[in-house]
Order: structure tokens, then C-alpha cells, then sequence
């Protein structure tokens, strides 16, 4: 697949399988990630790789995280296993006279973008998850995240274990505005 089709025919796949990318192919989508632009060439970001015996422990933190909030406890059980490896992105922020906070932020979305075309492009599949346990006090803790840090999101990858479901075309012009 060549690069233009890569990123007009781009989907997230929910529901994925083993094997997850490992070797070569995970090395690159880790520097997928780090060629992003990044102002100030900060590096905003770091990740966290779970997989195995992290998903349980990922599944530990995420029930008791819910049980805290009173949240679906059952559903907490289930979303780490939705694939055989999970990446926690966390934006690592700092303070910089010429790079905002939102760009480093924007940065580390960037990354994950591009960790999951790269897993595309490879013959693997992912999906981008946040929701209220990236932002969850707990969770961050339990990663041990710093003061500052943020989850950006959890990039879930593996196998497509299930064909893409097919969105409908966008009109560019439901988007694009022209300053004249």
C-alpha cells in the first residue's frame, strides 16, 4: 500500500487479535512516532507497552478505578484484553518559552497517529482509545505517571480480527473554508 492510499483509506479496527507487531515492526511504529513534528524537538511523550501479564495488571488498575467512580466494573474487566497490546501514550510536557503546552499536546497525538498508520502499514491494525480512565487520577498514579504528565490515549494493536466497517465519503467543502 503506498502512502497516499495508506492515509485516505486510514480505519480503526475494534476488534483485533493475536499476533501483536513485535521485532522489526514494532520498532516501527515506535519511530513512526518519534518523526513526528514536535516544535522545539522537546520529545513531549513517552509510552508505556502492555502486554501479557500487563494487561492484567492494566485490568487491575482499570477495575479499581471504576469501583472508585461507580462505574461499570464489567466492562472495566474486559478493555484491556480488546487486543494483545496495548500502548499507553503519555504526553510529558514541559515548561518552554516558545512551545506551548497545547502544541507538545498536539505533538503526542501526532505520535500516536502515526504509530497506528505505521501498524497499518505493516499489515496490523489498532485503534486510538481514550475515555474517562485516561483522565482518572488513579490510573495515572498506578502508571506512574508524574504531576504534570498526561494519557494522551491507550493505541490498542494487533491483527484485525474483523473486516473494517466502511464510513461514509466526507464532502471536503463540509469542511474547508476559503479566507478571501
Amino acid at each position: 500500500m503506498d502512502s497516499l492510499e495508506l492515509l485516505l483509506n486510514r480505519h480503526s479496527c475494534a476488534k483485533l487479535s493475536e499476533p501483536a507487531p513485535t521485532g522489526k515492526a514494532l520498532e516501527n511504529i515506535y519511530l513512526a512516532g518519534l518523526k513526528t513534528p514536535d516544535h522545539g524537538d522537546l520529545r513531549p511523550w513517552r509510552f508505556i507497552e502492555i502486554q501479557g501479564k500487563g494487561l492484567d495488571k492494566l485490568t487491575e488498575i482499570f477495575v479499581e478505578a471504576t469501583q472508585a467512580t461507580g462505574g461499570n466494573v464489567a466492562k472495566a474487566q474486559q478493555m484491556a484484553y480488546r487486543a494483545p497490546l496495548i500502548i499507553a501514550a503519555i504526553a510529558s510536557c514541559v515548561d518552554h518559552p516558545k512551545v506551548p503546552e497545547i502544541e507538545q499536546l498536539l505533538s503526542a497525538g501526532c505520535a500516536v497517529q502515526a504509530m497506528q498508520m505505521a501498524a497499518l502499514a505493516q499489515g496490523f491494525n489498532g485503534i486510538w482509545r481514550s475515555g474517562a480512565l485516561s483522565y482518572d487520577p488513579l490510573v495515572k498514579e498506578k502508571l506512574g505517571l508524574a504531576e504534570k504528565e498526561q494519557i494522551v490515549g491507550f493505541l490498542y494493536l494487533g491483527t484485525p480480527a474483523a473486516s473494517p466497517i466502511q464510513k461514509k465519503p466526507y464532502a471536503i467543502s463540509d469542511f474547508v473554508t476559503s479566507l478571501a
